[in-house]
């Protein structure tokens, strides 16, 4: 093919609450709770981690860790992310330290078992499982971000409830779990598994992350137990507020150059790329409207799980050689899916993609395509546009447009840079 959209640079502005000092923030919070009254000189609390990417997550960890040990506690960390790491223990630990959560970072152990104790029956008629460390210890502080799940909606979606069931449930629970929603709904599962666990183990506080759409802490929020329900829907509304969003309603084509567990539980937020109610499209009222989504690579910190691959149209090859196919395969039939591994349509280069792609716009001109092209859907601030959405952006106040139109830079082997790598040289 011939021509191909030329495409700028824009910057978007999104509002940005942020957390200065993250250590004081969540000393701050946790003081608060006056959690020496409930936790006593030498008693263990176990400190949930997740697998999701979460700004300063390390920092954040080591922060409640050093308040516990300042009440004389002796805290410890559990994994707590359902299937991923390939449900198994190493795994899950090695994901921890690709994050910088290690034991000489955060000054305590982290204890990873994949093992269970079943805590009761819910309600409608399942186990409830809890990740056995966890049950073992004294207290369990549950340390998660608050955001909008890629598949679910309520007033509750994914946040400190969702890990007191997924999370510290491991694959055990989470299988069951996964189950249970496709027969009830997450609200109802959700509700009757937290609560079960909020009764029966042992939960002294949770610490709620609110991030902004620049992937930065927004607000930390340290709740008690029997306010946790009530607080997590709060949270999430300014979730919702701060999620990053793509700048335009409809595309034809979105490049992203990397998916991952660690942008999110899809490798792709949902909610940014407009498929989390349809998996090859935009549900009703559902936006943005992408007609052809197109990935270049998983993140390393995903570790081959290329969970969410499913709902791609098109990929480079080396991203399909970068997947764990095991991994993956755990990973989407635990969460109910199996479509989510599938693999879609790849090419050896970028040319080929836009060339296979390109035609499925319909007789709008290959040159006239409305391109997006994104790092990832955590990092949207800064993209790249094709020109067709330039006289949109200069009439907007939220767009500045930091490099003027030019050619896709396509190489002689016919690959594109990493969108990060192009100099962002101000007109």
């Amino acid at each position: 093919m011939s021509e191909y959209p030329h495409i700028f640079r824009v910057r978007q502005t999104f509002e940005r609450p942020l957390v200065e000092d993250i250590p004081a923030e969540v000393e701050a919070q946790l003081r608060r709770l006056s959690l020496h009254k409930r936790v006593q000189p030498g008693q263990t609390v176990a400190i949930t981690a997740g697998s999701r990417g979460i700004a300063h997550i390390a920092t954040i960890i080591k922060a409640v860790v050093d308040h516990f040990k300042g009440l004389g506690a002796a805290p410890f960390i559990v994994p707590a992310m359902g299937s991923h790491g390939g449900g198994t223990a190493a795994g899950q630990r090695e994901i921890l330290a690709s994050y910088g959560v290690t034991e000489e970072y955060c000054g305590c152990p982290i204890k990873a078992s994949m093992e269970t104790v079943i805590v009761c029956q819910a309600a409608e008629g399942f186990p409830v499982h809890f990740d056995k460390f966890a049950w073992e210890a004294d207290h369990v502080c549950v340390v998660g971000r608050v955001k909008p799940h890629t598949n679910f909606v309520g007033d509750i979606e994914s946040g400190l409830m969702k890990m007191m069931l997924i999370g510290l449930g491991k694959h055990n629970g989470a299988r069951v779990y996964h189950r249970a929603i496709l027969d009830y709904n997450f609200g109802q599962i959700i509700r009757s598994v937290g609560r079960e666990v909020l009764a029966k183990c042992n939960i002294v506080a949770g610490l709620g992350i609110v991030e902004n759409s620049y992937d930065e802490t927004a607000k930390l929020l340290a709740v008690a137990p029997e306010e946790l329900e009530e607080r997590e829907k709060e949270l999430l509304v300014l979730a919702k507020r701060w999620l990053p969003r793509l700048p335009f309603d409809a595309g034809d084509i979105l490049l992203v150059d990397e998916m991952g567990k660690n942008i999110s539980g899809t490798g792709m937020d949902t909610n940014v790329i407009g498929r989390k109610f349809g998996w090859h499209s935009a549900g009703p009222g559902e936006t943005p409207v992408i007609g052809n989504i197109c990935v270049r690579s998983l993140t390393y910190e995903t570790h081959g799980n290329a969970v969410g691959m499913g709902m791609v149209e098109f990929a480079l090859t080396r991203a399909i050689e970068q997947m764990d196919v095991e991994i993956t395969r755990i990973n989407s039939l635990t969460g109910g899916g199996a479509a989510a591994a599938m693999i879609p349509i790849h090419y050896e280069t970028d040319r080929e993609v836009l060339d296979a792609a390109l035609p499925l716009i319909g007789l709008t001109p290959p040159a006239q395509a409305r391109l997006m092209w994104i790092r990832n859907t955590l990092d949207v601030a800064e993209l790249e546009c094709s020109a067709m959405y330039l006289d949109e952006a200069r009439e907007r106040d939220d767009l500045e447009i930091v490099i003027g139109p030019r050619p896709l830079p396509l190489d002689r082997q016919g690959m594109l840079p990493e969108v990060k790598a192009l100099e962002p040289v101000t007109v």
